[in-house]
């Protein structure tokens, strides 16, 4: 141990125990078509869990020295890793579960570049040809359980939430682990850490041996949304909307905890897959939650849905503050329905294959100044379309605010500049504004610097 720097040399268990010469060797490529900065990024992150960053710019700075290769020996794989931080050690060796998730990185990575992306075997300009890539990716990290009832609960909210707020999402954890639900997050802290770790005491109590803890995170976020230490399950989807495609591919229900713009990203997407017209029949309970203080938080957002996207828009989520048994219940009973109408249309519990997404969701949106300033924020537009829009602006202001190339072109070129409408650009302006009051955006030093504009 070389102060807060480890190396050292590490072997799978069960996971990716052997690889071709030709995948390690484009593990440790720097040259096109090569994979080793996205699996040095990938793995830094992994193994920074436990750390108080979030920035991944400071991460990628202060850990510029630390390396890591695949070696192909005679008896399987083995990671050389120099200059690691310490967190993912005790006395010299690697923690278990920081093993487990480091070759699901491995696993990944490789899995997604020979199989999705360089076979040709998926035509990723199609909607289907997408689903059939999330599908095989989940797939390949053994995420997808047959044979089993609709169990598995999503939560989202913010990884920067208050004390009160992260106490909240641990009891409606509880609640959940004492019904036997599993839980999926996007992996991190906060809100994503939460549920799970209530969760795990109730699973404790009721001798629930194999329950799942399912983190589903992408390149660009990982560093900024380490995996914490009860995840169990770990996929590396390609990029942040077949992230969000596999949540809701995957989910039996949803239980969103207040956040900031990530989570309102998450809102936008789910929300309008739901207004899509050939979803409307598809049950899927939505629960907006929080403690007692969370309360003015959810008025604002169930405003601006409502002031957006239409007073029917309510009806696709229930709010209800302040009561993680009720949660429990609601979500209980609303998988009863989700269950009798997969086997209705004779549907996978483990794949929601029925739901229909417009291509506007599952194309990646790259947030440069230009594509943000060319989103169309008019009201004067089919609901979903508008929905999926919104999302994109907000997966935007995610990009300025955490992650590293969004980052570094606000320094570069200044805020994204967002348009819509006089009206509509009042209320985009005043729920962000909201945001910032409630300290709900990341803070890079004691004031937030917002990374957008907003202009009618």
């Amino acid at each position: 141990m070389n102060g807060n720097r480890v190396s050292a040399k590490v072997s799978p268990e069960g996971i990716l125990e052997v690889i071709s010469k030709d995948e390690a060797a484009r593990l440790r490529s720097t040259g096109h078509g090569g994979l080793y900065e996205v699996f040095r990024r990938c793995a830094l992150a992994v193994l920074n869990a436990g750390s108080p960053l979030d920035d991944p710019t400071v991460i990628f700075s202060q850990f510029r020295d630390f390396e890591i290769a695949v070696r192909v020996r005679d008896r399987g794989i083995k990671l050389d890793i120099s200059n690691a931080p310490e967190f993912a050690f005790v006395d010299g060796v690697m923690i278990k579960g920081v093993r487990e998730l480091l070759f699901a990185v491995v696993r990944d990575i490789v899995y997604v570049n020979n199989e999705i992306e360089t076979s040709g075997r998926f035509d990723l300009g199609t909607t289907s040809g997408i689903t059939n890539a999330v599908f095989h990716i989940l797939r390949n990290a053994k995420i997808l359980k047959p044979q089993r009832d609709p169990d598995l609960v999503v939560c989202w909210g913010g990884h920067a939430i208050g004390r009160g707020e992260y106490d909240y999402t641990k009891s409606v954890g509880y609640e959940l682990g004492l019904r036997g639900l599993n839980i999926c997050t996007g992996c991190g802290p906060g809100a994503m850490k939460g549920p799970m770790k209530g969760a795990t005491v109730a699973h404790a109590k009721q001798r629930i041996h194999n329950a799942r803890y399912v983190g589903v995170t992408e390149p660009q976020i990982i560093a900024a949304e380490a995996p914490n230490a009860i995840v169990n399950h770990l996929v590396i989807m390609p990029d942040i909307e077949k992230r969000l495609e596999a949540f809701v591919r995957i989910a039996h229900a949803v239980v969103v905890f207040p956040g900031g713009v990530g989570t309102m990203e998450e809102i936008l997407y789910l929300l309008g897959i739901r207004l899509h017209p050939d979803n409307g029949d598809m049950p899927l309970p939505v629960i907006f939650t929080g403690p007692e203080s969370s309360r003015a938080y959810f008025t604002r957002i169930d405003e601006f849905l409502r002031d957006t996207l239409g007073e029917g828009i309510s009806a696709c989520y229930e709010i209800v503050v302040n009561d993680p048994p009720a949660v429990a219940h609601k979500i209980r009973d609303g998988m009863a329905a989700v269950r009798a109408h997969r086997k209705q249309h004779r549907d996978a519990f483990y794949f929601n294959w029925r739901l229909q997404l417009d291509e506007v969701f599952q194309h990646p949106f790259i947030p440069s100044h230009e594509n943000m300033a060319a989103l169309n924020l008019d009201t004067d537009q089919p609901p979903h379309q508008l929905a999926a829009n919104l999302r994109r602006a907000f997966s935007g202001i995610v990009a300025g605010n955490v992650k590293e190339e969004g980052i570094n072109a606000i320094k570069t070129h200044g805020p994204f500049r967002i348009r819509a409408g006089e009206r509509f650009s009042a209320q985009l302006d005043k729920l962000l504004q909201s945001f910032v009051a409630d300290q709900r955006m990341r803070l890079p030093g004691a004031t937030y610097e917002p990374c957008y504009e907003v202009r009618s």
